[in-house]
C-alpha cells in the first residue's frame, strides 16, 4: 500500500468517542495478508478444547503484550487471545488523568489504546525482522457490562470456533 493511499483512507474511529476515557477497548490486529503465522490450533477440542501452539512469532508478540502491559500506567490488558493470523485484545484505558502516556517512542497516533497498538507492531516487527501485521486494525469499545462479557467469551471460546471463524484461512 502506497502512503498516499493511506492518507485518503476512511477512519474505522467512532467519532464522538473518547478513547483516552477510562473504557475498555477490543482490539483485533491481524498478520500481513492474513497468514497463519502466530499460531496452530491443535487438538479435537472433544474433552477438552483445542490448544493454541505459538509459533516464534506468536511468542513475540505475546513478549510484547505482556511488556507493554506492565509498562503502560495508563492501560490494562484484560484479556487477549493469539489465533494463527490475528490477536484479540481486551484492553481497559484507565484514562488520561495524569498526563500523557509513558510510550518508549513517541507515536503519531495520540491515544492511549494507538499508542499500545503502535508500539507493539514497531516493538514485534524489529525482532521478527520484518512487518508482520496488517496496516489497520480494529477496535470497538465496550459499551455495558453485556458486551464485556460477550467479548470476554468470545476472546475464551475463539480456538474452539476457529474453523468458523470469518478471518479463517485453510493452513
Amino acid at each position: 500500500m502506497e502512503m498516499d493511499e493511506r492518507k485518503y483512507r476512511k477512519t474505522t474511529r467512532l467519532k464522538s468517542a473518547d478513547y483516552d476515557s477510562n473504557q475498555v477497548v477490543f482490539l483485533t490486529i491481524c498478520t500481513k495478508e492474513r497468514r497463519c503465522i502466530l499460531s496452530r490450533i491443535v487438538g479435537t477440542g472433544v474433552l477438552d478444547g483445542p490448544k493454541i501452539e505459538l509459533t516464534e512469532y506468536g511468542k513475540i508478540a505475546e513478549k510484547y503484550i505482556n511488556q507493554l502491559n506492565n509498562f503502560y500506567n495508563d492501560l490494562s490488558v484484560e484479556s487477549y487471545v493469539i489465533m494463527p493470523n490475528h490477536i484479540h485484545i481486551l484492553l481497559w484505558v484507565k484514562g488520561n488523568e495524569n498526563g500523557p502516556s509513558r510510550t518508549p517512542v513517541p507515536t503519531v497516533q495520540n491515544t492511549i489504546p494507538a499508542k499500545f497498538l503502535s508500539t507493539f507492531k514497531r516493538f514485534c516487527n524489529k525482532e521478527c525482522g520484518k512487518n508482520i501485521w496488517q496496516y489497520r486494525s480494529n477496535d470497538h469499545i465496550i459499551r455495558n457490562r453485556e458486551d464485556y462479557e460477550e467479548h470476554l467469551r468470545y476472546i475464551y471460546e475463539n480456538p474452539t470456533r476457529w474453523c468458523y471463524d470469518e478471518l479463517y484461512i485453510e493452513e
